[in-house]
């Protein structure tokens, strides 16, 4: 026809090109045409396809008809293994598979994947095709299995497609088959976040707590997906809570990892174990930190995690928060840690203690603090020597570690003065939490590391001060 190719990256020639578009919007007059001037009807482009996938595809019954009057070859693959048949079903095309089939089409092809009519139909949620393959065709397996041995139950749970999964199920699939990754149908439900697919599969009876290759469990994958709404209904319906990966990662690991934190207080409230440690020996409050997800720190801390467990490089979560360079986690596990251990030492309070309610890390601007903060403020940075600031840290039992996580931000020959401030801020929310007067603690504490000069300038600052009474007790 003496026509040129109809582009660098196509195989084919304009005329082919058109008559590719012509079936493609069912255009059959053109198509006539062309096959009249002597266009080739099986020319194929750049991934194998001929004229009759795009009809099949498209679900073109006339250019379908017209082809195979023609006698175009009817298995044809394009490059990924999908003939004219599998592309019906692909996209749900009825009409098109049944003139397919009764023109002798393989019934029992399959893609480059492995997927056969059924996979095809069963992922893309048609059910009339399904029905058809299922009950007009023969020889077909519900539970045949594709390269990563995936059934059509597999495919259908997957992508969500609730009323294949009924069909299927219906028709007696096995419910706990298992691909390569030994994944259930339920698995993949849990996965992909389809709570009424995920529903159905958990009614009909199966497992909830069969684990994957790596040791996953539906609970498992549901929360690393941040679907909530499963999480609720995989725990409502008996999953264990508390079961862990290869890796030893509970469902909590994964909250923390990825900052769910309703999640996270789901899995608190059905009972996980809070201090539960992976293969790294880190725990969620470790990986929580370690992100930076004050919100899901803050929770675990309220849950009374613990915060002295090492990682297996020896590491607190304090010490990673330190590094992280995350002041405000650093300050507020300090402020838990201290907390804490005024508390065991002052009220020997059972785990329903006062902590969970009331510990509150908000930072301090109220009116009534004001005139301490300022004192603070000038103590810090003009009266404290270097190296006071830890003298009076320890006399108020911060720890070392406390202390090192405090100089871990700021170097510099005056970062002593931001060091002994940032101490100060954190000694000042324990002493309000407790209940305590701080202008008296703070004269103490001053008398305690010999610089009672500071202590009684300020002592006398705060009783000539009526803003800043003694009664600070009420603060």
């Amino acid at each position: 026809m003496g026509d040129e190719p109809a582009s660098e990256d196509d195989t084919l020639l304009h005329s082919e090109k058109e008559f590719h578009d012509a079936a493609k919007r069912n255009d059959t007059a053109r198509m006539e045409e062309l096959i009249k001037r002597g266009v080739d009807i099986k020319a194929k482009n750049n991934t194998e396809r001929t004229a009759l996938h795009w009809a099949a595809g498209a679900g073109n019954v006339d250019a379908v008809r017209l082809l195979l009057d023609h006698d175009v070859p009817v298995d044809d693959e394009d490059s990924f293994g999908m003939n004219a048949l599998l592309l019906s079903a692909w996209f749900g095309h009825l009409h098109v598979l049944h003139i397919l089939v009764n023109a002798g089409a393989k019934i029992n092809c399959v893609n480059k994947n492995g997927r056969n009519l059924l996979h095809c139909a069963a992922q893309k949620g048609h059910l009339r095709v399904m029905e058809f393959i299922m009950e007009d065709l023969e020889d077909v397996c519900v539970d045949q299995t594709d390269k990563m041995d995936r059934t059509a139950f597999h495919l259908a749970a997957e992508h969500g497609q609730l009323e294949v999964v009924e069909f299927l199920i219906r028709h007696g699939c096995s419910h706990s088959a298992k691909d390569k990754e030994k994944d259930t149908a339920l698995h993949l439900a849990a996965k992909n976040g389809h709570l009424s697919v995920l529903q159905k599969i958990v009614d009909v009876g199966v497992d909830l707590d069969e684990k994957n290759l790596e040791g996953l469990t539906c609970l498992h994958l549901a929360a690393e997906g941040g679907h909530s709404d499963c999480v609720k209904l995989l725990l409502a319906a008996g999953a264990d809570v508390n079961v862990q990966t290869q890796k030893k990662m509970n469902c909590l690991h994964y909250a923390a990892l990825h900052g769910y934190e309703e999640i996270a207080r789901i899995l608190v409230d059905a009972g996980i174990h809070v201090d539960a440690v992976n293969h790294q020996n880190a725990s969620a409050t470790h990986l929580a930190v370690l992100q930076n997800f004050p919100a899901l720190v803050k929770l675990l801390i309220d849950a009374e995690c613990d915060l002295d467990i090492p990682d297996n490089q020896g590491k607190t979560s304090l010490d990673v928060a330190a590094r992280g360079n995350h002041i405000n986690l650093a300050d507020m596990i300090i402020k838990a840690d201290r907390f804490y251990k005024w508390e065991k030492d002052n009220l020997n309070s059972d785990s329903n203690s006062w902590v969970a309610k009331h510990l509150t890390f908000k930072q301090d601007h109220r009116v009534e603090t004001q005139h301490i903060r300022s004192v603070m403020w000038r103590l810090a940075t003009k009266y404290l020597k270097p190296g006071e600031w830890k003298k009076l840290a320890h006399y108020w039992k911060f720890t070392d570690a406390h202390i090192r996580a405090i100089e871990q931000q700021w170097t510099g020959t005056a970062s002593y003065r931001e060091h002994g401030h940032r101490m100060l801020l954190i000694w000042l929310h324990g002493v309000i939490m407790a209940g305590e007067n701080p202008v008296k603690g703070l004269y103490e504490g001053l008398v305690g590391i010999g610089r009672r000069d500071l202590a009684e300038s300020i002592r006398k600052k705060a009783n000539a001060d009526p803003a800043s009474p003694k009664k600070c007790t009420a603060m």
